[in-house]
């Protein structure tokens, strides 16, 4: 049974007693079997095939890089020991990675023992308390829990630290179509988004929906709204211009962001009136004075 502090991080697995002085990177001794902390051959060490991070930012990889050429490996990697004498790895991926590209032959890690459930654990684990996973792979991360190794959600929720309504949450993104899904993992839609996107009863406009949500720049709370107008019943002949006062609605309003910029700025109740074509600016004033006070601010601007 794998140990029940997962959810608090990997140092709940590192005691004291698993301590191992470190190897000097140019050190030409054997890895020891002894679980602890150690330098090992790049060479030594293969990725994890659970892992739950797919997609890797060539950018912060690169910057990773240079740093590692600066100051080394300055956090130890965690690897556990596979039957074929090679170590896998279980949270640090990323590190392994750029270390290889800067062309390290050693890198420190921590040995644990780990079976797959606790490794596969331990990956979502770490990656979720980095905040590097994106929603969709978060949720394909819990599925392969529940999947692979019969867990219930409250089961997944305990192990990873997460409520019981967030793991929910998160793997009822997977009932998306991939083109939507697609738009999730590359961060054009969020998962709160989404959320919205699975309220809409027609299937097939799901990711007309999506789309508008994104090119409308709505907020969560709008698009929940203009998913329940999607979902009302509309007549044929209605159905084009319900769907163009909905754009309407959640359309940002330029001209009113204008009025309580003017408002703001003169200090006075400022009202736009715009046509197609044309329009009329109307700015209260409080008396003699301060008519005389507009008309030199005013008269200012326009000398």
């Amino acid at each position: 049974m794998a140990n029940k502090s997962l959810g608090r991080g990997l140092s709940a697995l590192f005691g004291e007693e698993n301590l191992d002085p470190a190897i000097p990177p140019t050190s030409a001794e054997p890895v020891r079997p002894k679980n602890g902390f150690r330098n090992i051959p790049l060479r030594r060490i293969e990725p994890n095939r659970a892992q739950p991070r797919r997609s890797f930012d060539e950018n912060a990889l690169q910057e990773l890089e240079n740093s590692i050429r600066t100051h080394g490996v300055l956090a130890p990697i965690t690897v556990r020991q596979g039957d074929n004498g090679y170590y896998q790895i279980v949270a640090g991926e990323r590190r392994w990675r750029a270390a290889r590209r800067a062309g390290l032959d050693t890198i420190p890690a921590m040995v644990i023992d780990a079976d797959e459930q606790t490794m596969m654990e331990l990956a979502l684990i770490e990656n979720l308390q980095r905040e590097d996973l994106n929603p969709m792979e978060e949720a394909e991360g819990y599925r392969a829990l529940i999947d692979q190794f019969g867990m219930k959600q409250e089961t997944v929720a305990e192990r990873v630290g997460r409520s019981r309504s967030a793991v929910a949450n998160s793997l009822r993104l997977l009932s998306l179509d991939e083109n939507i899904r697609r738009m999730v993992a590359e961060g054009t839609l969020s998962s709160g988004h989404a959320r919205a996107v699975l309220a809409v009863q027609d299937t097939e406009k799901r990711l007309a929906a999506a789309k508008t949500m994104t090119e409308t720049g709505m907020s969560v709370r709008q698009a929940e709204a203009y998913v329940k107008k999607l979902n009302k019943p509309e007549t044929e002949e209605t159905e084009g211009t319900e769907q163009k006062a909905q754009l309407r609605e959640f359309q940002p309003d330029y001209y009113a962001e204008l009025q309580r910029k003017l408002e703001g700025t003169m200090g006075r109740r400022v009202r736009i009136d715009h046509k197609k074509n044309k329009g009329k600016i109307t700015l209260e004033y409080y008396g003699d004075d301060d008519l005389e006070r507009l008309v030199e601010a005013l008269a200012g601007v326009i000398l």
